[in-house]
């Protein structure tokens, strides 16, 4: 059976204190301010139609960057990934927290229905 993905956000992870700065930084220099969503540790703004930048306010840890890939079948995306090289660092119901080769991390994601629509998503065999 195939399923589809995606790369989807950028993600900015700043520790709490650097939150609203970053997100306000980010929204200057890329053009697109950044708004709060659904939850107040998010700030995001749509780049094009299929891509995102998302300024996200962390508990703890040190500044970095990470992408999100967003899928329609997290179990499919995630093996084919493993195949690939990647490491699965931590698994929730929504995504999981994976590392590629070099050990850095990134998630995959269960994408919102109806977002698998646009030109630049591959299904996968």
């Amino acid at each position: 059976m195939s399923h589809r993905s995606h790369l989807c956000t950028i993600v900015v992870d700043v520790p709490a204190d650097d939150h609203a700065a970053t997100a306000r930084f980010w929204g200057e220099a890329t053009g697109k301010p950044q708004r709060e969503l659904s939850y107040p540790e998010f700030h995001g703004a749509r780049l094009h139609e299929s891509l995102s930048i998302l300024v996200q306010r962390l508990g703890d840890g040190a500044p970095r960057v990470h992408l999100d890939l967003h899928t329609d079948d997290i179990g499919a995306e995630v093996a084919r990934l493993e195949a690939l090289g990647a490491e699965v660092l931590e698994h929730h119901d929504d995504w999981t927290i994976m590392a590629d080769p070099a050990g850095l991390q990134f998630c995959v994601v269960k994408a919102p229905e109806g977002s698998l629509e646009s030109p630049d998503v591959t299904e996968w065999p």
